[in-house]
């Protein structure tokens, strides 16, 4: 006869998983074991099996919750009735406020998301896709000039994302900007600096001056 599940069911899985992406971001997918997740929890390796059959179920529910909790963010701030380049500041404002008490989840998704199986990491990286085209949308939109080049927009939206993504390296709460501070300066990094970057690279097949004089 199966067990009956807890009406605390779901609230303990949920700090299962969230002690289990801070043992995955202290000893690494690999060096965690069953055993140590179940003492790390406070439960035993039985107790923990009637939550996950496996350390791969955690990690994908770990990365599953906090990417589809990103995405919910980044979508209500882009749906905001803002100007182009406000849209952009609430969306960045977003995710980084998104990444609050979240920073063992956002690094496990960096280091382990490969780790996972192919069907489960296809998944995962729809979620992925999904953030890079809210954030390359509105980039499109607040510098029109990158609208219709990819081999552009892309890699000025990575460039933003590279900023938002590694703060938690050197981010430290109430010391110098805030998150959203943080945000709107990496923003504007972009955006005031994008007409002299795409001048300075221009699209692929194009030629400058100087290379259509050496011609």
């Amino acid at each position: 006869m199966a067990r009956t599940r807890a009406q605390d069911y779901d609230e303990k899985r949920q700090a299962i998983l969230h002690q289990v992406a801070e043992l995955f971001a202290r000893h690494g997918f690999t060096g965690a074991s069953l055993s140590l997740i179940a003492e790390a929890c406070g439960m035993s390796k039985a107790l923990l099996y009637h939550y996950y059959r496996d350390k791969e179920a955690v990690l994908f529910d770990i990365l599953s919750n906090h990417l589809s909790l990103l995405v919910t963010a980044v979508e209500k701030a882009a749906a905001e009735p803002n100007s182009a380049r406000d849209r952009l500041h609430a969306i960045a404002a977003a995710l980084l406020e998104s990444y609050r008490n979240a920073d063992a989840e956002h690094q496990v998704q960096i280091t382990s998301l490969k780790l996972l199986p192919a069907d489960q990491q296809e998944q995962l990286k729809e979620m992925e896709r999904t953030l890079v085209r809210i954030f390359s949308d509105a980039l499109a939109q607040a510098v029109p000039q990158v609208a219709a080049d990819r081999s552009r927009l892309m890699p000025l939206t990575m460039s933003l994302f590279g900023m938002l993504n590694w703060h938690y390296l050197w981010f430290r709460e109430g010391k110098g900007l805030s998150r959203a501070d943080y945000a709107r300066m990496a923003t504007e990094l972009v955006l005031s600096g994008s007409a002299d970057a795409l001048a300075a690279v221009p699209p692929p097949g194009h030629k400058n001056r100087k290379q259509a004089e050496t011609a």
